[in-house]
């Protein structure tokens, strides 16, 4: 997967769209395409989410300065080229000409320097306690626009991977930004008609910069059972089905016809973050047994449905500096008893773990099938199930987990995972007591460097010593599915889980 901080790109990435040269975009192709997935909420576009049916509208609104492709390497986008300095500090953006948003307004240096301001903003809020994230990586950084049509950043610190922050905030024109959440204007190929709890209706940027949009209108549907959803698309009223399961695959399979399975495996970890602050998890060894002892493989088959693939660290490969010669855990019983009397529990151990009722939805039945495994090498594990997502993140993010919690973690952002998670001294807002110096070091020595492949390198020499410190449970990243109809068979996944109809 390239990763690349670009200096000084073209206008013109391979697979981007026509630029401002070739004026407004022509008349759509197609009609109406429906997407039906489990939500369809909005919210603020600034707040910091992963929500791939958030996402998957947004993006087809706003557009960032840079954005991410299928295979990782960044594009240009409302900026059309950038360049960075080499102490990894200062970065330049250059804006696209020709760009307007939905209302009419022309794109320029303020626009963006108004959005990135917003979405500093501590009191924006964010979502299952992403509150404030963006703020501890910019909040002290200086952007400016010493020109119309160029923006600059100077960060406090080295930030040599700052492109995978600017491409998840969206840019809206300076005097609407006042309006949000409830109007969104943004730049993207299609301008937002109308919206309710149930449904948006998107109709496409007749004066949109790049390729002429695919369709005269997107409407997105809410159903949040799964099963409907497939049903809907059974019988014609949607194109496309998010989110249908390994269960809607065997349905769609089973009817044949006009529909269509597309599967792609995701990049979520599904782990458990265990408590390094205090109790018997503060000991490496203890959590290397408590990876020994899962038989993953088996939870794949019987919680997943077969439908995930087991980690072998913190990260998957779509993301960067993932290491694909690291080894799994292996099922091994017998180590886990040797590591476990090693560190003194050869009596048995009693481990208290948090679970949430859903995100993962599989949360229970994950945890109840570890509790039988964990109980053949001595270990008692007691299940503390909370019903409110929220809740629970917040109290994950204050810390205040027992020996370990069940949890997602989504960004597909290395930087991200290693700052809010893994590093001791900044002790972000997933931190469970994790601490290496070394590794502190390699991060911060990653984000002095510019050179893509050194840096990758020094992810990888990461990704080795926290596998082998093992401060989570290392299990599976879902496999997605979507159910696609024969109009829509030329839509393909994204790595990201994004449905984007461009």
């Amino acid at each position: 997967m390239k990763h690349a901080a670009f200096v000084l790109v073209p206008a013109l990435a391979a697979g981007t769209a026509c630029g401002p040269a070739c004026g407004p975009a022509s008349e759509p192709p197609g009609g109406r395409a429906t997407i039906v997935q489990s939500s369809v909420a909005l919210g603020d576009p600034h707040i910091v989410s992963d929500s791939t049916n958030r996402l998957s509208i947004l993006f087809s609104i706003y557009e960032p300065l840079v954005a991410i492709d299928d295979a990782g390497a960044f594009t240009p986008s409302l900026a059309e080229r950038w360049a960075v300095s080499d102490d990894a500090r200062t970065w330049t953006f250059t804006l696209r000409k020709g760009v307007y948003f939905h209302n009419g307004d022309t794109l320029t240096a303020r626009d963006v320097v108004a959005s990135f301001r917003r979405a500093l903003d501590p009191a924006i809020g964010g979502a299952f306690g992403t509150q404030g994230v963006l703020a501890t990586y910019l909040g002290t950084a200086e952007i400016t626009s010493p020109g119309e049509a160029t923006v600059r950043i100077v960060t406090a610190e080295p930030m040599a991977d700052l492109l995978d922050l600017i491409c998840a905030i969206v840019i809206g024109p300076e005097r609407e930004l006042g309006r949000l959440p409830g109007t969104h204007v943004g730049t993207g190929p299609y301008r937002i008609e109308s919206q309710n709890d149930s449904r948006v209706e998107l109709r496409a940027h007749e004066r949109y910069w790049g390729q002429a949009p695919a369709h005269r209108t997107l409407s997105f549907l809410a159903e949040p059972d799964a099963g409907k959803r497939v049903d809907m698309l059974l019988k014609g009223d949607a194109e496309i089905a998010a989110g249908i399961g390994i269960e809607g695959k065997a349905r769609i399979a089973a009817a044949g016809g006009v529909t269509a399975v597309r599967e792609r495996e995701s990049g979520l970890c599904i782990i458990f973050m265990l408590n390094a602050l205090q109790g018997p998890c503060q000991d490496q060894r203890v959590r290397q047994a408590l990876n020994c002892a899962l038989d993953v493989d088996a939870i794949i088959a019987n919680v997943m449905k077969g439908g995930a693939t087991r980690l072998n660290g913190y990260l998957t490969p779509h993301h960067f500096g993932y290491d694909p010669a690291t080894p799994a855990y292996t099922y091994d019983p017998d180590r886990a008893r040797r590591l476990l009397a090693d560190a003194g529990h050869g009596n048995g151990l009693t481990l208290t773990f948090d679970i949430p009722s859903t995100m993962p939805d599989e949360a229970p039945a994950l945890a109840r099938m570890m509790a039988e495994q964990y109980s053949k090498v001595g270990i008692t594990m007691k299940i503390v199930e909370h019903g409110d997502r929220a809740a629970y993140s917040e109290m994950v993010r204050a810390k205040k987990i027992h020996d370990g919690c069940a949890f997602d973690s989504s960004p597909r952002s290395t930087f991200r995972v290693l700052r809010e998670k893994l590093h001791s001294g900044l002790r972000g807002p997933w931190w469970e007591g994790y601490s290496n110096p070394q590794v502190d070091a390699l991060i911060a020595k990653a984000q002095a460097t510019v050179a893509d492949g050194e840096r990758q390198r020094i992810y990888r020499e990461i990704y080795t010593i926290v596998r082998d410190e093992a401060p989570w449970v290392f299990l599976y990243r879902p496999t997605n599915y979507w159910g696609v109809r024969e109009t829509a068979r030329g839509w393909s996944p994204r790595a990201d889980g994004l449905v984007l109809l461009r």
